[in-house]
C-alpha cells in the first residue's frame, strides 16, 4: 500500500509499503480523507514539539472499517468511523480521574506515532466512534474542532460573556463558532485582515481586532473597558501567548491552547493583580468529539468554506509548501486517499 512519510523537516515521500496487520481489539480502516493539521505544518517545519523523525503524519481522519472484533459499540466492516487519535494508557493519575486526554503517557496518531497519511491503518478499536451520516469532509475536521470545544468547555464559557480568541486559523475559527454556539460575544483577533474578514462573514463573529494597531485599546473599547472574561490563543507564537493576559479582565481565565516549543515569560504583577486564572487545554475527549458531531449533524458549522483546499495523496507533496502560507487563502487543507 502507499503512504507519504514526513523523513524529515522539509521532505515528504511517497512510499509503499506492506498493509498493516490488525492485532485483536484493533480495527484496519481504510483512510478516506485526512485533514492537515497545524501540527503537521509544524512538523514539516521542523518546530512541532514532543516530535521525531521520520514520521507517518495525519490524525485528523475520516475512515471506513475494513475488519474489526466483535465489540460494544457495535461497530462493524464498513461502517463510517471518527478516530480519537489520542492512545492513553488508561492506568495513570489523569487517566483514572477522567483526564485521558493529557495522559502521562499518551500516544497521539501523527505525532508520538505513525498517522493517517497511508492507504490503511490499524488502531484501537476503543478510540473509534461511529460517524453516523457526515460526509468525509465532516468526519475529516471533527478533531479539529474538538480541540476548540474542550478549550471551550475547560473555560466554561457562560451565555452573555465576552471571549477573545487570538488566531484566526483553524483551530481559532473552531472555538468562535462554539463560542457563539454557548451564547458567548466573540472578538476575533489576528494580523491577517482576510482571515479576520472570513471570522466575520463567515463564523458570524461580533468584533474583529488587528493586532497590527492597538489591540489592548480596541479590545478595551468594545468592551466599555471590561477586557474580556475569557481569553484563548490559538496561535502558539510565543509573542502572542505572551500578550495574551493584556486582553483578559480581572477575575478573567486565559486558556492557551496553542504550543509553543520554547519559554513563556509573564509579568507576575500584571498577571497577579488580575487574580488570573491560566490554563492550559490539551487535546479532547470523547464527551467533545460528541458535541462536535451533535454541530455538524445540525449544520451550525460552515464545512464548505472552511475546507479551502483539498487534493489527492498523489498531489499533495507538490502542495504541501503553499498551505505554510497564509497568502495563498489557505484555511483548512484536505488530502484524499
Amino acid at each position: 500500500m502507499k503512504y507519504i512519510v514526513c523523513e524529515k523537516p522539509g521532505q515528504f515521500l511517497l512510499k509503499e509499503k506492506q498493509a498493516p496487520e490488525r492485532k485483536s481489539g484493533e480495527a484496519l480502516l481504510k483512510v478516506k480523507k485526512v485533514g492537515i493539521c497545524g501540527t503537521d505544518l509544524h512538523a514539516y517545519a521542523g518546530n512541532q514539539a514532543f516530535f521525531t523523525y521520520p514520521r507517518i503524519l495525519g490524525h485528523e481522519l475520516a475512515t471506513q472499517i475494513v475488519e474489526i472484533d466483535e465489540n460494544d459499540k457495535g461497530l462493524k466492516a464498513g461502517d463510517n468511523v471518527i478516530v480519537m487519535p489520542y492512545v492513553s494508557c488508561q492506568k495513570c493519575i489523569a487517566c483514572r480521574n477522567g483526564k485521558a486526554n493529557c495522559c502521562t503517557n499518551i500516544s497521539v496518531l501523527g505525532i508520538h506515532g505513525d498517522g493517517g497519511m497511508q492507504e490503511l491503518i490499524s488502531v484501537p478499536e476503543n478510540i473509534l466512534l461511529p460517524a453516523g451520516n457526515l460526509s468525509d469532509d465532516e468526519m475529516a475536521i471533527v478533531e479539529p474542532l474538538a480541540i476548540g470545544a474542550h478549550a471551550i468547555r475547560r473555560a466554561n464559557v457562560q451565555a452573555g460573556e465576552t471571549v477573545v480568541v487570538i488566531g484566526c486559523g483553524p483551530i481559532g475559527i473552531g472555538m468562535m463558532k462554539l463560542a457563539q454556539l454557548a451564547a458567548a460575544k466573540v472578538i476575533a483577533m489576528d494580523m491577517n485582515e482576510s482571515r479576520l474578514e472570513y471570522a466575520k462573514n463567515e463564523i458570524g463573529v461580533d468584533y474583529t481586532v488587528n493586532v497590527g494597531g492597538d489591540p489592548v485599546k480596541e479590545v478595551s473599547d468594545i468592551t466599555n473597558g471590561d477586557l474580556a472574561t475569557a481569553v484563548f490563543d490559538a496561535t502558539g507564537h510565543k509573542g502572542a501567548l505572551e500578550a495574551g493576559p493584556q486582553y483578559m479582565s480581572h477575575g478573567g481565565r486565559y486558556v492557551l491552547v496553542g504550543l509553543s516549543k520554547g519559554e513563556l515569560t509573564f509579568t507576575h504583577p500584571a498577571i497577579h493583580a488580575k487574580e488570573s486564572t491560566i490554563m492550559c487545554s490539551r487535546n479532547a475527549t470523547f464527551e467533545d468529539f460528541r458535541n462536535v458531531i451533535k454541530v455538524l449533524e445540525g449544520g451550525q458549522f460552515p464545512v464548505t468554506s472552511f475546507i479551502t483546499h483539498n487534493v489527492d495523496f498523489t498531489e499533495m507533496i507538490d502542495n504541501f509548501d503553499s498551505w505554510l502560507k497564509p497568502e495563498t487563502g489557505v484555511i483548512k487543507a484536505t488530502v484524499n486517499f
